[in-house]
């Protein structure tokens, strides 16, 4: 083809990156008429990102395959295309559109990948993107280099945790469910006597408290950083969250965590815990949160969840006495050990072994996979 391709065309309009450009094409064509929706947006983009921007044939066909709904749309679609696009005729009605192989997942959009020389084409870039994200995600966190823990850090901004649930004790009105005999004899004197609708209610939720203990000692130093983003983002999404760390002695974070900022929450965490990568007192820690916070309401009907190896430098009676306390007074207890989802791992330590009978779920969280199946753990809680 002769002419500028769509390469050298969306960088002669003030130099604009090229998703922006794209973007307004198919919002000039929304404007024109066509039902062009988001997600047509979106499925535009990836498509154009597997025929490539230095053909424009190609970026035509990939646009009046994704932005069009019928012939109908055809003769407007040319007319803003060739508005849009250099403003030569694109007379390509009859001609077989180009093969376009099946787009990749969108999520391959929306983050950064990792640092180092990348493809060389958009489509390789794409999918080393994709690729690379999911190995990361698999990775092992304490074998991950300062760049991969910086490209982690940002995935962990995609979290969502959701707090579980828990009935409530009060009712309220709903369009369907039991009978509300009050509200509904209530409603009938109001009118004097006469018919009136039937009120139903049903019971309702309440947000269950979700209490995070987290090991900071040195065996569990490597996991430390994740662990502390992961506790973030429970406590900005879920505002009756509590974490606490366990080291040689029992830490409240809480306030710390509640600055927005991640970076800035895991330096006012780390001001007042005064025993990073120290030695390892579960059962002490676990009995000082009982004592104090535990048995005045905090545990309990809460979902606790404690991050830690297992390893106990006192005896495995003590953590196994607080457990038993723990368990009594919590709906659930989760154990989360980073060995779990290990290869060849045995739960033999004695700290471990004195726990598991009182843990609700013993659960793997040594990578990013393993925290989102977590997640889910705690909001089915």
């Amino acid at each position: 083809m002769t002419g500028m391709t769509a390469q050298q065309c969306l960088e002669a309009h003030h130099r604009r990156p090229p998703d922006e450009w794209l973007i307004g094409f198919a919002r000039a064509l929304r404007a024109a008429g066509l039902h062009v929706t988001a997600d047509r947006e979106r499925t535009f983009l990836v498509a154009v990102s597997q025929v490539g921007l230095g053909e424009r044939r190609g970026v035509y066909w990939a646009g009046r395959a994704t932005l069009t709904s019928s012939p109908a749309d055809v003769e407007r679609y040319d007319q803003v295309f060739t508005a849009w696009f250099t403003g030569r005729p694109m007379e390509t009605t009859h001609t077989v559109p180009p093969t376009v192989r099946p787009p990749v997942r969108q999520a391959a959009l929306d983050d950064d990948a990792a640092s180092g020389a990348g493809p060389e084409t958009e489509d390789d870039l794409l999918r080393a993107r994709a690729s690379g994200q999911e190995v990361l995600r698999q990775r092992d966190v304490a074998a991950l280099d300062r760049a991969e823990r910086a490209q982690l850090a940002r995935m962990f901004e995609r979290l969502h945790p959701l707090a579980p649930h828990r009935p409530a004790r009060r009712h309220v009105p709903r369009r369907t469910g039991p009978v509300n005999g009050p509200a509904t004899l209530r409603e009938q004197l109001r009118r004097v006597g006469e018919p009136g609708p039937v009120r139903h209610h049903r019971r309702g939720v309440r947000t269950r408290r979700v209490v995070l203990l987290i090991d900071v000692s040195g065996s569990m130093s490597a996991y430390a950083d994740s662990l502390l983003r992961l506790a973030h983002r429970f406590v900005q999404a879920a505002p009756t969250t509590e974490v606490f760390t366990m080291g040689t002695r029992l830490t409240h974070v809480t306030r710390a965590l509640r600055e927005r900022d991640p970076d800035r929450a895991l330096v006012a965490a780390g001001a007042v815990v005064p025993d990073w990568s120290g030695g390892t007192r579960l059962g002490d820690a676990l009995a000082a949160f009982l004592d104090r916070w535990g048995r005045r309401g905090m545990a309990r009907g809460a979902v606790v969840v404690l991050f830690s190896d297992g390893w106990e430098r006192t005896g495995p009676e003590v953590l196994g006495e607080q457990m038993r306390r723990l368990r009594a007074l919590a709906h659930r207890v989760v154990w989360v050990n980073p060995h779990r989802g290990k290869a060849g791992y045995q739960p033999i330590q004695q700290g471990i072994v004195a726990a598991l009978p009182h843990v609700d779920d013993f659960v793997a969280g040594h990578s990013f996979a393993t925290f989102e199946e977590l997640i889910e753990v705690i909001a089915h809680a």
